[in-house]
């Protein structure tokens, strides 16, 4: 899997202090893939959301820093938007696909917004997009949980569809095979 990165979509320190659902699941599997994939040596990359003057996440703020669980390591790549999609205006497409990446391993905040996105804009762009379960999370709405988001996205609008669901276990062993 060496044409393989792993991206860290926008768990950011404001958001995790929000307790997101399945908070403690989601970053442990989170930390957990991070470390599987340095050992395997696929690369890490992350994405950082730029909310604006005055909100949560506004940059160079305590919020909008990665959360500290799961902080890149010197060197790792972080790419900063103002928008959704991790690709638009970020140079992160032009960055993988100068290393020839042809898969994305897609983990992060939040899952109806950036990460709904990102999976599709990936999509669009010919990656294979795998979603590792319980590695994405939100917060419930006025129209539905956090619980319900969640699965809706995961189970009823990417697998099979989007990019593959695939259980954290079952990912590992695929890392550490290579």
């Amino acid at each position: 899997m060496k044409d393989t990165i792993l991206l860290v979509v926008d768990v950011q320190t404001a958001l995790i202090e929000e307790h997101p659902y399945n908070e403690t699941k989601v970053i442990k599997n989170i930390k957990q893939l991070i470390h599987t994939s340095r050992q395997a040596g696929i690369e890490v990359v992350y994405v950082r959301h730029d909310g604006g003057v005055g909100g949560d996440l506004e940059i160079n703020t305590k919020g909008w820093q990665i959360y500290h669980e799961i902080a890149p390591e010197s060197g790792e790549m972080i790419f900063d938007k103002k928008y959704c999609s991790s690709f638009l205006k970020t140079g992160l497409k032009e960055y993988i696909d100068n290393k020839e990446i042809k898969t994305i391993i897609l983990v992060g905040m939040q899952t109806e917004y950036c990460i709904d996105t990102t999976c599709k804009t990936a999509f669009e762009h010919g990656y294979k997009v795998i979603i590792p379960k319980e590695t994405n999370t939100t917060f419930d709405n006025a129209y539905l949980t956090s619980e319900k988001l969640y699965e809706f996205y995961n189970y009823m609008i990417w697998d099979n569809r989007f990019g593959q669901l695939i259980s954290v276990d079952d990912l590992e062993i695929e890392l550490q095979r290579g």
